[in-house]
């Protein structure tokens, strides 16, 4: 879920939707990877951990809170330094972050010490490094960008497969503390889906090695004059409350139920592997142009669907049972991830999509500090999983009603690319029918005629 950037690329430069802009998207899968999937996958080690500090379920969640809400809350600090460093240097420095916020929290010897390394430095890192990475996805894709989104976010449920066994599998072999270590290894891999966002340039112009214009507003806080934006942002917000906690719970629930380690880890892969279809189905039928001007509705069902999911999960009686809302789950849960986003970009636009995001992010990041513990407080309270389940499945059906009723009284309007992309056409000039984008490529093309210099719009005053 990206800071709130106002380093919009070189002006004039169409998204190419494909090129290089594939490698870009692959980039981005696995850090959308390791961004989602890292916070549900360390609540394998949540049994251990708690024996191994003496602690209940509502201290070992705020270490997934942590790690969500510096994902979510850190998008000023995201924009200031792509801003002045560009979104390459500052992934590869979140990669090093991340990988060395698990390293150190190999040798923590208390619980206040996994909080700052596992969620402050693991957290910060993941987020310097998911937020660049979809602003670069939205510059490399326009007309297709509801598969790529769709495809991007499929990386979340695919490592979810991976990470939960894997992170099972280590403990087993290596303690909680060898499982860290080796899972602060394989996040080095985020340096490398650094290297591959390249940044856009103009055609026949050489990308120049600092900052491309003066720095401006950080956040544009003229989004929040757009009605449809504050709908959006409550209904976001209220959504999070409840989104993250089944699949943060639903491994010791089962554990609970006496189902063995390896079977209750296996219920994230269950809910990992419907996912990864889900998401790229989800982006597909977004995209169609009949289905795209009412995803803001579409997305409005997901999360009444995922609500609903969570309600009548609460009646699992049995590790079937669990099995089947896994299943349910990872199919709403998916339609969630792949739409959040596409919503979002086609309610401001994409010139605004930048500070939006920021702003929803920060928002979310409250809602995520609260969510996951307040269920693990409900949890030592009463000693059942299923007043979590309930209290969730209510906080994300009641976001769904928000985003629905607020667009509806707000009338219809247009959602799609195509409105967008014909507010920002070019002007063509009435009288002769020439494109001005035609006259910018040809003097593009010449930049010296007769002895005059053709000035571009770059160098241009």
């Amino acid at each position: 879920m990206g800071g709130a950037v106002v380093d919009e690329g070189p002006p004039g430069v169409p998204a190419p939707d494909g090129g290089w802009g594939w490698a870009v998207l692959a980039g981005c899968f696995v850090i959308t990877g390791f961004s989602y999937a890292f916070p549900k996958a360390v609540s394998v080690f949540f049994k251990e951990l708690m024996h191994e500090f003496g602690i209940g379920y509502s201290d070992t969640a705020w270490i997934s809170s942590i790690l969500l809400a510096m994902l979510y809350g850190t998008g000023p600090l995201c924009s200031v330094c792509v801003n002045r460093f560009g979104c390459r240097p500052v992934m590869l420095v979140g990669g090093l972050l991340a990988s060395l916020g698990m390293v150190a929290a190999s040798f923590c010897r208390s619980i206040v010490q996994l909080y700052f390394t596992t969620g402050v430095l693991t957290g910060l890192g993941l987020a310097l490094n998911f937020q660049p990475s979809l602003i670069m996805l939205n510059r490399y894709f326009n007309k297709r960008r509801p598969v790529a989104n769709g495809l991007a976010a499929a990386g979340s449920p695919v490592f979810l497969c991976a990470l939960s066994p894997l992170g099972q599998l280590l403990q087993d072999y290596y303690g909680w503390r060898g499982g860290f270590l080796i899972l602060g290894g394989l996040l080095l891999n985020c340096c490398v889906c650094a290297a591959l966002m390249r940044p856009l340039v103009a055609a026949g112009a050489a990308p120049a090695p600092g900052p491309q214009r003066p720095a401006r507003r950080l956040l544009d806080l003229s989004v929040f004059r757009d009605r449809g934006f504050v709908v959006y942002a409550a209904a976001a917000s209220t959504m999070v409350l409840g989104l993250f906690v089944p699949p943060v719970f639903v491994v010791s629930y089962a554990k609970d139920m006496g189902v063995p380690d390896a079977r209750a880890a296996f219920l994230l892969t269950v809910l990992g592997f419907v996912d990864i279809f889900a998401r790229p189905a989800a982006g597909f039928v977004t995209g169609l142009p009949r289905v795209r001007p009412y995803s803001v509705y579409l997305f409005s069902f997901s999360m009444f669907f995922n609500g609903f999911t969570d309600l009548t999960g609460s009646t699992a009686g049995n590790y079937g049972g669990l099995v089947v809302f896994c299943i349910f789950f990872g199919i709403s849960y998916g339609m969630v991830g792949a739409l959040q986003f596409e919503v979002l970009m086609a309610i401001v636009g994409t010139h605004k999509f930048s500070s939006a995001i920021g702003l929803v992010l920060l928002l979310e990041a409250i809602a995520v500090l609260i969510g996951p513990p307040s269920g693990g407080r409900l949890l030592d309270a009463t000693g059942r999983y299923q007043f979590v389940f309930l209290l969730a499945g209510a906080e994300v059906v009641a976001a769904s009603l928000v985003l629905l009723l607020g667009n509806l009284c707000l009338g219809k309007r247009p959602t799609g690319a195509a409105q967008e992309e014909e507010a920002h056409k070019p002007p063509v000039d009435a009288r002769d029918g020439v494109d001005s984008r035609e006259v910018e490529q040809f003097l593009k093309a010449e930049p010296e005629k007769a002895g005059e210099t053709a000035h571009t719009p770059e160098t241009s005053v």
